[in-house]
């Protein structure tokens, strides 16, 4: 029997590439995301289409059992789905902080919820989670970005070992720098939580940053980061983390090996 793939966010993007890509390898594949239209793509294709807001655990309950109503499981879950909500700490609403935490984390989680009974009854599955190089590092004005992409990190570590007795794999990739939205919707939020006030020229400066590196050459496609996931999602003996993507591996080393004061040094340096 072909295996079933869920991947959230697939309506552009990294979430894109993969249904693709595990669509050609002759997996069944579902994306998911709040807008449907944008993958009428993937639809044309043979995969199925889900409608699925992270914020709504109805949404959420009907997305897994449509499938699963259909398929009878869901042996593969690529949690994708994710924005970056930028501005100060002393601007961001505790509102919008949440909202960062539904979608970015709670959403993810009971998502993944809902998908391990299936999987616990079959002795198999493979759960990957999108985290980010944010999840290891740190950026002013990031701080509730940061904030669920760490928790993202613990969370999954913590989930593999609960899942390892039933055949399940957990899987985190770390993305770099990738040509996605991803980078404008980040900079249209920092602008509009932190382009006034006491925090407007550290902002500006960051936001002009985030403008000039999503126009150049540098971001890694979309489809590169796609290929990786789709390896983390396939690979029969995965590594429980995937690096990949502009300054991912080199920031992560940075961080890791040199502490506080240097990173903090070498962070700040970029902001001009």
């Amino acid at each position: 029997m072909k295996k079933v793939a869920l991947i959230t966010g697939a309506s552009s993007g990294m979430g894109k590439a993969t249904a693709n890509i595990l669509h050609s390898q002759g997996y069944i594949v579902y994306g998911a995301a709040r807008r449907t239209d944008e993958m009428n793509d993937l639809k044309a294709k043979g995969m199925g289409v889900i409608a699925l807001d992270l914020t709504d655990d109805a949404s959420i309950v009907k997305a897994v059992s449509t499938i699963i109503d259909k398929e009878g499981k869901i042996d593969i879950l690529v949690n994708n789905a994710g924005y970056g909500s930028y501005g100060a700490v002393e601007d961001v609403p505790l509102d919008e902080a949440r909202r960062q935490f539904e979608v970015n984390v709670f959403g993810m989680a009971r998502l993944t919820q809902l998908v391990l009974p299936t999987m616990r009854e079959q002795h198999s599955g493979r759960i990957v989670n999108i985290s980010s190089m944010g999840g290891k590092i740190y950026t002013p004005m990031g701080a509730w970005y940061h904030a669920t992409k760490h928790a993202v990190e613990g969370w999954s570590d913590c989930l593999r070992l609960e899942l390892k007795e039933f055949g399940i794999d957990v899987v985190v990739v770390e993305p770099g720098i990738i040509k996605t939205p991803w980078g404008a919707i980040a900079t249209e939020n920092l602008r509009k939580t932190s382009g006034n006030g006491a925090y407007a020229g550290l902002a500006n400066k960051i936001a002009a940053n985030f403008e000039k590196m999503n126009s150049s050459k540098q971001p890694t496609d979309a489809d590169v980061l796609g290929q990786t996931i789709a390896k983390a999602a396939t690979d029969k003996k995965p590594k429980t983390r995937y690096v990949k993507g502009y300054m991912a591996a080199l920031t992560i080393f940075i961080r890791k090996w040199f502490g506080d004061s240097v990173f903090d040094k070498v962070i700040m340096s970029q902001v001009k």
